[in-house]
């Protein structure tokens, strides 16, 4: 997927515009987005502050580390089981 051009404070901000009353087809216009771009904008970070994308991002990492916690243990319960069932041929 490719990088925006925008950060997420600037996409709060560009949004917060449509909040103070400009119409979609102006705000697009200033910053050279198209309107399905500003919609998913919208739909990802609408009614967000700064404050609480920072908190969706310190979450968004946490599962990160927990999935992959996860996985790691589900392997090495895996291959204990396999060999434990080598040995007991249980």
């Amino acid at each position: 997927m490719r990088k925006s051009k925008f950060s997420e404070h600037q996409i709060i901000a560009i949004l917060k515009q449509h909040e103070s009353g400009l119409k979609v087809a102006d705000i697009c216009r200033e910053h050279t987005i198209s309107a399905a771009t500003f919609h998913n904008w919208k739909a990802r970070y609408g009614g967000m502050e700064p404050s609480q994308l920072k908190r969706v991002k310190e979450l968004e990492e946490e599962l990160s580390r927990l999935k992959r916690m996860y996985t790691e243990l589900s392997m090495e319960n895996d291959a204990m089981k396999a060999v434990i069932q080598k040995k007991w041929g249980a």
